[in-house]
């Protein structure tokens, strides 16, 4: 069956223009002003509406085993939530276990999204370093479609990778055409801070933001920026949260090095009040790392959003229920960390954005979509409405109100980091490889609709990267 959206506003991320969407066969097949279509095609009026390329959100973790537990939404659940907010497509990560074959680990979560209801993609995390890892890294880029590896330089004692696998790693990765992504937060200092908070007696959810401080995230940062420039390595930081962080990236960038940044929209919106909340479980809800920080923080990173030093926004969606939480009741570092918002996070930054002149409806479409697409090498099949892309389509009702809660979400948990707040701007249709899967507020989310997205190798990688790190001047961040 065809579905034609008929007398809507498209918004791709370099313009917006009247026109209708014909799609067909899981792709866009037309573009154009008063199209016809075959007599069985569904009709979707988007009059007084945005038509835009579906969200993608490149920073998710569903069905993750982590700190004992494993997070509340599986593969089908969080990418059904997604499509009931507009995002149609998640890049989710392979985390392996210290000393687990690569490939064993990737297989394991291939087979965990198969029941996934959105099109999905995989970073692969590299946990430690020998011979194996080298190989296994050449196999997934050439034969699986793989072109981004993740580095934990936290959780010490666990996944962290130092200098060493960062080097292996990073030069590995630039070999392949491969994307070096990296969690920036130096994982000694806050094993020390945190040992020092507990003998201090300090075991709540206040101690987790204490134990890891702005600038714990900033050395990080530099470091893996320095080491990226040394080796000629473009490099993306995921969950940029701080003022030092988005200096790093601030600096390289105006230097010429091919530096990108992501932020969350968490990071945004919510500040680091919540931890002093009197509540455990409200307060424990809240523990992701990096930490919420202070509304400080936010005005900066929403400027690094707007001068082009800041390219993705993405939720770093992990949910966790209130009593998977309760593991950390007297010990705040056994709190497992995440928070959701893959359901939210368009509405929210559109909400926080858009309606507050920070961003222009296109300017929205890059940061939710397009730029993903670009970095991660899969545009204009994805990130754009255009003729030949992927019908990955979500309808968008600008006047349209949602008041977020965790008793009306589809994702599970229990929680919202969002709680209460009205979005003006939400989706009335999803559409997801030509199926309608979301509309008016039904989700029509099918179990294993979602495919596995293959993302090419850069070749060579400056050339694909080199057009995007130049395309907005750096602007210098305001303190």
């Amino acid at each position: 069956m065809s579905i034609l959206i008929r007398g809507g506003t498209v918004v791709n991320a370099d313009r917006e223009f009247r026109a209708d969407v014909l799609c067909q066969d899981g792709k866009i097949i037309a573009v154009g002003e008063h199209l016809s279509a075959p007599a069985d095609t569904e009709i979707i009026d988007a009059s007084g509406q945005y038509v835009m390329p579906g969200g993608i959100d490149p920073h998710t973790h569903m069905n993750l085993p982590f700190m004992g537990t494993v997070t509340a939404d599986d593969f089908f659940t969080g990418t059904a939530a997604g499509l009931a907010g507009g995002t149609t497509t998640i890049i989710d990560f392979v985390i392996p276990d210290p000393k687990q074959p690569l490939m064993d680990a990737y297989k394991t979560w291939r087979g965990w999204a198969e029941k996934s209801a959105g099109d999905y993609s995989f970073h692969v995390a590299v946990t430690w370093w020998d011979d194996s890892v080298h190989a296994d890294m050449g196999t997934l880029v050439r034969d699986y479609g793989v072109n981004s590896f993740k580095h934990f330089m936290a959780y010490k004692n666990a996944i962290m990778a130092d200098d060493e696998i960062l080097v292996k790693s990073f030069s590995r990765a630039l070999e392949l055409g491969a994307m070096p992504t990296v969690h920036a937060e130096n994982g000694e200092l806050v094993f020390l801070l945190q040992q020092e908070l507990l003998k201090k007696g300090i075991t709540g959810p206040e101690a987790h933001p204490l134990s890891r401080p702005p600038m714990v995230e900033g050395e990080a940062a530099n470091r893996a920026i320095a080491i990226a420039n040394v080796l000629n390595t473009p490099v993306y930081i995921v969950h940029v949260s701080c003022i030092e962080s988005l200096e790093a990236i601030t600096r390289a960038r105006s230097k010429g090095q091919r530096v990108f940044g992501e932020v969350l929209a968490g990071h945004l919106t919510i500040d680091d009040s919540v931890y002093r909340h009197p509540d455990f479980d409200f307060a424990a809800g809240h523990v992701m790392s990096p930490p919420f920080r202070s509304k400080e923080h936010q005005a900066a990173l929403w400027q690094g959003l707007q001068g082009g030093n800041l390219h993705t926004t993405a939720t770093d969606h992990c949910t966790f229920c209130d009593t998977q939480k309760a593991a950390g009741k007297s010990d705040f570092t056994k709190i497992p960390n995440g928070c959701g918002g893959v359901e939210d996070r368009m509405a929210v930054i559109w909400d926080a954005g858009v309606n507050s002149g920070k961003l222009t409806p296109s300017e929205f479409v890059k940061v939710t979509s397009t730029n993903a697409a670009q970095i991660f090498n899969i545009y204009p099949r994805k990130g754009a409405v255009a003729v030949g892309a992927d019908a990955d389509v979500v309808v968008w009702d600008p006047q349209g109100t949602r008041t977020i809660s965790a008793k009306t979400q589809f994702a599970k948990g229990g929680f919202n980091v969002f709680e209460g707040r009205t979005v003006r701007g939400i989706p009335s249709h999803t559409i997801s490889a030509g199926k309608l899967v979301f509309k008016q507020g039904e989700l029509r989310a099918v179990q294993g609709a979602g495919r596995h997205v293959d993302r090419p190798a850069f070749s060579p990688i400056y050339d694909a990267l080199g057009r995007m790190a130049s395309q907005a001047a750096p602007k210098a961040v305001q303190r």
